[in-house]
């Protein structure tokens, strides 16, 4: 039987980087929580089970990864920072004796299924505010065993990532992610819970993997690749405030081509990138790989 995990509180956070004479760094997006309630919840709203397999990204001290531990059946935790990649696992051997938790001292911005010790189903992280939406797009396309997902990034990020058609903070990661995953908004954290204390809100998004994803990763003539997709997605939100007319004129060579394949796809030349769904741009993509070449 194993024993009860010892969470880490504000003390032991502190006491933690003096030994390791820690200076948190704004260029790798270092604040630790030291909330255990926060961790919890996290935990509890990303539904972690008995059988999962976990991957945290940036544990940093390890205050999310000890109560990942009590509820997973493993925990891979990837840290860029040597430092504290190497303290890590005698933090869980002294607080959560037992468990299985594997350390890759890597950046999850390259991280590919061959560089994890085991396959996981659910990430859990919190994320450091400036490479968060490529950090989660990586791990998505990296590892399609990844099913579901709960992550702590900035309030901004967090609007940006779950925004709908038509809503303000809707944009290119929206879409991206849309591709993969359903989203949604799981609640606000508080700056305070967070050492050093942040200078900007942050919130938690979730999200659960399409088992289909509008015909992509397919090379017939029914479906549209990954690659192609996002090609048009960012030449839309490149110039949001223009038509789309106009936006994918340097897209498909002109603003008639473009014209052309946006009324094939079903898509008025008129509207926005704002106001469409991954869909519609999936059947842009998929009529432009088929537009004669201008």
């Amino acid at each position: 039987m194993t024993s009860p995990v010892r969470p880490l509180g504000v003390g032991d956070v502190r006491a933690l980087a003096a030994e390791l004479d820690l200076r948190p760094t704004k260029r790798l997006g270092q604040n630790f929580v030291h909330d255990a309630n926060t961790v919890r919840r996290i935990v509890r709203l990303a539904e972690v089970g008995a059988d999962d397999v976990v991957l945290e990204v940036g544990p940093g001290l390890g205050s999310l990864t000890l109560p990942l531990l009590e509820a997973a059946r493993a925990v891979v935790a990837v840290e860029i920072d040597p430092v504290l990649a190497d303290r890590l696992p005698a933090t869980a051997a002294e607080r959560a004796p037992g468990r299985d938790l594997r350390v890759v001292t890597a950046d999850a911005l390259r991280i590919g299924p061959g560089d994890l010790p085991l396959a996981p189903d659910v990430l859990v992280a919190n994320l450091p505010y400036n490479v968060a939406v490529p950090v989660v797009l990586n791990l998505l396309a990296a590892l399609p065993g990844l099913r579901r997902g709960l992550v702590m990034v900035q309030s901004e990020v967090a609007e940006r990532l779950a925004a709908r058609p038509g809503e303000r903070a809707y944009g290119a990661p929206s879409v991206k992610l849309a591709w993969y995953a359903d989203a949604r908004r799981a609640g606000p954290v508080p700056r305070a819970v967070f050492w050093p204390v942040p200078g900007v809100d942050s919130g938690l998004v979730g999200f659960t993997r399409h088992d289909r994803q509008d015909g992509a990763g397919t090379d017939d003539t029914r479906g549209a690749d990954r690659e192609d997709v996002f090609a048009v997605v960012d030449a839309a939100f490149a110039q949001r405030r223009k038509s789309l007319r106009a936006a994918l004129a340097g897209w498909a060579g002109s603003a008639p081509a473009a014209e052309a394949v946006l009324r094939a796809a079903g898509v008025d030349p008129g509207a926005r990138g704002e106001a469409l769904d991954v869909a519609a741009f999936t059947a842009i993509a998929r009529e432009g790989r088929h537009a004669p070449t201008p």
